[in-house]
This record gives C-alpha cells, structure tokens and sequence, in this order.
C-alpha cells in the first residue's frame, strides 16, 4: 500500500515541502530511502524500526521503499524521522491516513517512542501557509516556536503514540496557543551600564550616535582605554525590536539551532563576537547544506569584531559585501543560498603594534614601517563603509578616581527612542529602510539636503580628508542622525561639522 506524508526541508532559512511516499509490497524485508537522503536520513531506517516495536506497533516485515520528493533536492537531519514512520503505519493500515495531506510532520524520535525537538521548525511554519498547508505536528518543546506564526494550527506532542492517536481521533486534541507580539518598548538595563563609564564623553556620544542611527563605529585607542567596555554598553541603548524584525532573527536563530527559548521570539537584538581567530566561512556561513554565520546572526543586532586587526585581512574583507547589501549569498554547484544580514559592525583595534601610538603617557616603540604594515590590513573600501570612527584616549589620573557623572544608559535611550521614531515616520513609504544608516543615494537627495554653508564645510573636509564618494555619503547619514537626535528635521552646519569629525582617523597611520 502507498501513502504519501508532507514534511519539509530548510534551504537558507526559507522552507521547501517535502514529499514522503511511503510503500509497503511484497518482496525481501528491507527499507529503501531515495531522494538525496544524507547519513542522519539513512540512519533513520533502523530509529524508526526500534521505535515502532517498542511503542507496541507491528513493524511491516516487508519491502519498504520511501521516496522524498522532489528527487533532486538534498535533505537532511532527524526531523523525518517522523513523517516516515507515520508514513510506514499509514502504509500498513495502522492509522488512518485521512488527515496526512493536511498537516506537515516533524520530529526526531527515540527508541522509546518519544519526540525530540529540532532546528529549523520557525522557518518552516512561516512557509506552511504558502505549501498550503493547514497546520504542523512538531514535537511538543518545538510546539510554541512554531505557534508563533498567526493562523496556523500547530499541535504539539511527545510521542509518536500520542500522533498515531491524534490521526485517528483529531477531535480530542486543540492547537497550541502562543503570543506572539514581543513588541515592548520598557527599557530593560542589564548588566552594563553607561553611568558607570568614567570619561570618554566623545564615545559616549559616538555610541548614542550609533545606535540612532544604526551606523558601523569603531573605537581606536591605546591598551585599558575603554573600547570594548563601551562597545558593550552598546546593546542597553538600541531600540526593542518590533515584531517583524524579532521573527526575522528567530528564524535565523532557528535553522542555526541556537534558540535558548523555544516558546518564545527572540526579543532582544542579537550581540554577536567571534574570535580574531575566526574563518571567512564562520563569518558568513557554509558548509555542504550551508548555514548561517556570525554576520548572519547578528541580523538586526551588533557584530562586535574586538581587536579588528588582528583578524586576517582577507576574512576582513568578507565584510564588504554584506555591509554594502545588508545580505550574503553562499553559492554551492546546484543550489545557491541567501541569507540577511543586516547588522551594525562595532570594531576596536589599538593604533599600532605596541598600542600607544600618539599616547600622552607611554612613549610608542614602532617604526613608521610597522604602523603602515599594521593599518594595511585594514583596506580602504573597508574603513570607508565604518561611519563612525572615534578616538578613545586613555583617562587621566583625575578622571580615574572621581566619581562616575556621566548620563545613564536608560537617559540615552529614550533619545535614541525618539530618534528612531522620526526617521520610523520619514520612511513610512519606504518597505525596506528602517533606520538612516540603510538610506540609498535617493534617499540622500531628498532628506539630506545641505544649505549653501554645509556643502562648503563638506567640500573642504573631502579635499584636506581625501574622504570618496563613499565616505562622504556616510557623512551625510550620520549628520541626518544627528539632525534627528537634536530634534531638526533640515540639516545644518553644525550637523555637519560634528559628522566630519567622526571620519579623522581614517587610514590612520
């Protein structure tokens, strides 16, 4: 007998359906999988044996063959374990097979019967409505990160007996329920705090800045200066996610299995800091069924690179495409895969070698040679997509022992709030912009317009600078930032002025 159970595949962090036929005939006992199947597919045959005997089902001592369709497409993963088995006791007439091409099945199960969660089920739900597709039976830890998605029943259980007897009797089971709406804007402090920062006022700002406006920063300064503790007050000013942004982070979270929480989105941006010692792969994702990366997890959040030019400078340079297209393609011989990636860098990096170079205390012992050597492993094109590129000094004694005076990180918030709130209602006819740091040349045309005193200042500073067309633009997206900060809807000179500093130090020497 043939019986044909929908399931699905992940291909980047969209979904694909995916057909199990199941078919139970005469001949030497024995199951055959075809379809591309990797080893955890293969490795199901005997998963499902044991799981069937164990649970009290009659185990087909016949010739299985199960195809997954279509032919051509790599699977992997546990999660169909689940649809072949219900697939072989629909085949064998020990379920009824009247519900299966209603519902999607994933799963891995045990030997005992039970339903293991796996990655990967949040995509899938969110593509379930276009297969047309009427609800999903997951297990039950995977049930409340599926529910998310709104009209889609999704039934949730924690073993296969539990699913046998939900296909017989639908009746007696009711879909998960779940909110969904993470939208909050209560400002939550953890751990860091920028009250806590002694100093560094010019930082402080370039990171209100940042966050307004979600520009790329970079911090550079000698050792114990304060650049990556600043840095990591970064994620206690930036704006809540707002659902649609918090759901295109838990699908990502999902395919890369990371989800600490599987009942809920993910509520807070993502702060993502690899090791200097990482590969261009891990950055961007691969791998023979790729993945995400670390830019790709950072998606809506922060990549933190600490220590910048320690990196090598060709995974360096694996940045440039995303930070330019907010996204990463990952080409293989027959599938070519895409994901987000649309974060904000924050780097930081010593100014040479030894780390005091221009310190007003501790002399620098590097030769020109070795600080130009140093510098070159950051390109030009690559600097010139980091909008804010701030000089942090190291404090004096004074500022080192009084008493922190600075705002606290719940104060800058709320004007980063207020900020993001005026670019939110300048865009509201624009799909994809979500902050000033993402605006285009037209964009720039119209809400970036500079009286007859700003190009002036900003044709100086391109020639004594050196600044391209590039570096200028960013320029004018910080300085709109600023203008929104301050409460301006035209941009001024000022605006300007203060925008033009944060590009001093570019290809410093």
């Amino acid at each position: 007998m043939l019986a044909r159970v929908w399931s699905a595949s992940i291909i980047g962090i969209d979904a694909v359906k995916v057909g199990v036929e199941v078919d139970v005939s005469g001949g030497l006992p024995g199951i055959v999988i075809l379809g591309l199947p990797d080893a955890a597919i293969q490795e199901s045959k005997e998963r499902v044996r044991a799981t069937l005997k164990n649970t009290g089902f009659a185990f087909p001592v016949k010739k299985i063959v199960i195809n997954l369709t279509p032919a051509d497409l790599r699977k992997e993963g546990p999660c169909f374990d689940l649809p072949i088995s219900i697939g072989i006791l629909a085949a064998s007439d020990q379920i009824s097979p009247q519900l299966l091409g209603d519902y999607l099945f994933l799963g891995e199960v045990s030997l005992d019967g039970s339903l293991r969660p796996v990655a990967g089920v949040l995509p899938i739900a969110a593509s379930a409505q276009k297969m047309g597709i009427a609800g999903l039976v997951v297990p039950a830890d995977n049930a409340q990160e599926a529910a998310v998605v709104e009209g889609l029943a999704v039934y949730g259980f924690n073993s296969i007996l539990e699913v046998a007897d939900f296909l017989n009797n639908p009746t007696r089971y009711q879909p998960v329920q779940v909110e969904a709406n993470p939208t909050s804007e209560i400002f939550t402090l953890g751990n860091v705090d920028l009250k806590d920062v002694k100093g560094q006022a010019h930082g402080r700002r370039a990171l209100e800045i940042a966050a307004a406006g979600g520009h790329n920063l970079i911090f550079v300064g000698p050792p114990g200066s304060g650049k990556t503790m600043l840095a990591r007050r970064l994620p206690g000013i930036l704006p809540p996610l707002t659902f649609s942004e918090a759901l295109e982070v838990t699908r990502i979270h999902s395919v890369a299995g990371l989800l600490k929480n599987r009942g809920k989105l993910v509520r807070d941006r993502p702060f993502r800091s690899p090791h200097h010692s990482a590969s261009g792969p891990s950055l961007v994702g691969g791998g023979g069924f790729p993945r995400p990366g670390e830019i790709s997890l950072a998606h809506n959040g922060i990549l933190f690179l600490d220590e910048l030019t320690e990196f090598k400078r060709d995974v360096l340079e694996f940045l440039r495409q995303p930070l330019e297209d907010g996204h990463v393609t990952i080409s293989r011989a027959k599938q070519s895969v895409t994901f987000p990636s649309q974060f904000t860098l924050v780097a930081s990096t010593n100014p040479c070698p030894c780390g005091y170079y221009g310190d007003t205390i501790q002399a620098c012992t590097c030769s020109p040679r070795q600080r130009e050597q140093y510098w070159a492993k950051l390109s030009g094109p690559l600097m010139d997509r980091i909008d804010l590129q701030v000089a942090v000094n190291r404090l004096k004694a004074e500022e080192i022992t009084q008493q922190p005076t600075g705002e606290t990180s719940g104060d800058i918030y709320q004007r980063v709030l207020r900020a993001r709130k005026a670019a939110s209602e300048r865009f509201a006819e624009e799909k994809n912009l979500r902050c000033n740091a993402q605006m285009q040349s037209r964009h720039m045309q119209k809400w970036c317009q500079l009286d007859e005193q700003s190009r002036k200042l900003l044709e100086t500073a391109i020639n004594k600078l050196g600044l391209s067309a590039r570096a200028s633009d960013r320029i004018l997206k910080v300085a709109r930032t600023i203008a929104d900060l301050a409460g301006d809807e035209q941009l001024k000179s000022h605006h300007v002025a203060e925008a033009i500093q944060y590009r001093t130090i570019d290809r410093m020497q």
